[in-house]
């Protein structure tokens, strides 16, 4: 039987967190950066980065999750266990890599941006054993930490990310309110918990 090393899995309508034009100009942003130092593909395996230039937010399940960023691609890489999902959630391509062979994602990695390129990388994220891999696999010409300009891009807000932190504000204020007024004496920790959820629940979906 034929066991692939990665596939495409696109089911369903692409469902955002923010418009196409916002990840547009986080990408424009990070590709900047790479076009400053000659950085030819980042790989990018945190969550909040991930989250930041795509829209997926992985849950890793023990897996690594990544995404391909290239001055003409943007590609997130995930596991089998979630299915369409990343697809779904995420702005540009999607590729899931299987477990039938040992470091298929790094299989995938290599397939995309090929052997002896300059690569950025997140210094505060990839470990030992999986820079050793990268350095395995994609043989670099250099490796880059783009952590640290990354991280700067994200501190600066944008009017659609401060429209977002001020409904969550909001929303966060009424669970509050919500809990102020579920405490009495006798009262379970678990029902005033409970209590702030709900209305908290019953806000976001009265927004979006």
């Amino acid at each position: 039987m034929e066991r692939p090393q990665n596939y495409r899995f696109q089911q369903g309508e692409k469902i955002l967190p923010f418009a196409e034009t916002e990840y547009e100009a986080r990408l424009a942003g990070l590709r900047d950066i790479m076009a400053d130092k000659n950085i030819d593909a980042c790989i990018l395996t945190s969550m909040h980065n991930v989250a930041y230039y795509s829209g997926f937010l992985y849950c890793s399940f023990g897996r690594p999750y990544a995404l391909i960023v290239t001055q003409s691609e943007n590609i997130t890489l995930s596991a089998g266990i979630d299915a369409a999902q990343p697809w779904r959630r995420c702005y540009g391509d999607n590729i899931v890599y299987t477990d039938w062979q040992r470091n298929n994602y790094w299989e995938v990695l290599k397939s995309v941006i090929g052997t002896g390129k300059t690569v950025g990388f997140e210094g505060d994220h990839l470990s030992i054993s999986q820079m050793s891999l990268l350095n395995a696999y994609l043989m670099p010409r250099d490796t880059l930490d783009v952590a640290p300009e990354a991280m700067t891009q994200r501190l600066k807000k944008s009017p659609a990310e401060i429209d977002l932190i001020r409904a969550g504000a909001a929303t966060a204020d009424i669970g509050g309110y919500a809990i102020r007024d579920a405490i009495r004496i006798g009262a379970r920790e678990i029902d005033v918990a409970m209590a702030g959820r709900d209305a908290m629940e019953l806000e976001i979906a009265r927004r979006y």
